[in-house]
């Protein structure tokens, strides 16, 4: 009773400055003690399908601000041929994708941004992140990458969801090559300590049992079991580990499964991986499509064409839904350069979010509130001096989190 009444004080407060002629955009310092934040528990979603569903997420993106090269956008965003300093004649900035956020392109470190991501993936029906995770080598933009990561970890306890990492082990050879290590086993091993040591003992980090899960994209550099045997040999626990369909030889008896992705023969490729005979437990994927922007960005060819469209997502989420595997990853939240973005554009809008609602039966939700998680962004971005506007959008995010739906739309109406 007490905390219900602190926000109906709280929110009078905010429509008595409103009805006074105050514009809560222009609200002094002074008005940030008069309004007391109440910080709710995230409350899970229904929905009737109870699969686990994951998304996959790339933490790459740099703006110019936190680029680790000053006044410079992060390569994602450019490849070798476009300048998002440029404006289009619609307006938008020059990316290279053949598709375009809703927010514009964002750096995946920036606060305002991860919680935006984090909120639209829980209300529509997403019980987990797999974040695309480069290792702890020295080299490109991998510090970066780390850095984000644990910018979007440190967020995901909050919202309710729960993370797990890929891991490109490919990268080792890459630093291999360019002379950064000089023994690969050793660089895996320190990958794994640090993994262990920061993230699988957190309470949000996904489990299998005690196990925690851990996806490797390949492998591509250790491909044998004795390797794995040596870079696993410091871990306790172990960990439940997924490798890419039809990879888990490569990891022998340290592959507990294997998770489908997206390639070039599409449907026929899934059903082949659903039906094959496999002792181990497989991860099923459902994905938009895949219209890469390799060529045209200056980074090689691009390997195949899949037509990225809600009936191609529609077509590969209802085989992953009937299939009998008891997660599913989506491919993918956010990679742009491949054309396999799930997140909201101005092409598809929030239907790929919406359908995903609509095929897990979540309850309750609506288009309207992840336009409301949207709008939340936009007055962050746009009331970034503010102190006491901040307060009251720090109080939307606890609405939303705790699916109070009601009261974080009122509280947002009186802020614009």
């Amino acid at each position: 009773m007490k905390i219900d009444l602190l926000i109906l004080i709280a929110i009078g407060i905010c429509s008595a400055c409103n009805k006074n002629g105050g514009d809560s955009s222009s609200a002094k310092d002074s008005d940030v003690n008069d309004f007391e934040v109440v910080r709710y528990a995230p409350v899970p979603l229904t929905k009737e399908v109870d699969k686990k569903v994951y998304v996959h997420l790339m933490p790459w993106f740099e703006d110019k601000t936190t680029n680790d090269v000053p006044g410079k956008w992060g390569q994602h965003w450019t490849m070798n041929t476009k300048n998002p300093d440029i404006l289009t004649a619609t307006g938008k900035r020059e990316i290279a994708a053949h598709f375009y956020p809703l927010t514009g392109p964002y750096a995946s470190g920036d606060a305002d941004i991860i919680e935006y991501q984090l909120l639209l993936m829980k209300l529509s029906g997403i019980d987990g992140v797999l974040i695309d995770w480069p290792g702890i080598t020295r080299l490109y933009d991998y510090p970066l990458l780390v850095r984000n990561t644990e910018k979007i970890i440190d967020k995901i306890k909050d919202v309710g969801l729960k993370f797990a990492v890929v891991y490109e082990d490919q990268n080792i050879n890459i630093a291999f090559n360019n002379k950064v290590i000089s023994d690969k086993i050793t660089a895996a091993k320190k990958d794994m300590a640090y993994v262990s040591a920061n993230y699988f003992s957190k309470d949000s980090y996904i489990k299998e049992g005690d196990a925690p899960l851990l996806l490797v994209f390949g492998p591509q550099t250790f491909e044998t079991e004795a390797e794995w045997t040596q870079i696993f040999s410091g871990l306790n626990p172990k960990p439940s580990f997924y490798t890419l369909w039809n990879e888990s030889h490569e990891a022998g008896s340290h592959a507990r499964g294997e998770f489908a992705w997206v390639y070039k023969n599409h449907v026929h490729d899934l059903q082949a991986f659903y039906n094959k005979t496999y002792n181990g437990t497989k991860m099923a994927s459902a994905y938009p499509g895949f219209q890469a922007f390799y060529t045209e960005g200056g980074w090689g060819t691009n390997p195949f064409h899949i037509t990225t469209s809600l009936e191609t997502f529609l077509t590969t989420l209802d085989l992953a839904l009937q299939h009998a595997a008891p997660s599913l990853q989506l491919v993918t939240w956010n990679d742009y350069g491949e054309g396999t973005m799930l997140e909201p554009t101005q092409e598809f809008g929030f239907s790929f979010l919406t359908s995903l609602q609509q095929k897990l039966k979540v309850k309750a939700i609506q288009e309207k509130d992840l336009q409301m998680v949207l709008q939340l962004y936009q007055y962050r971005q746009k009331r970034k001096t503010l102190p006491a506007v901040q307060k009251k959008l720090d109080q939307v995010f606890y609405y939303l989190v705790a699916l109070k739906l009601e009261e974080a739309e009122k509280l947002l109406s009186t802020i614009e």
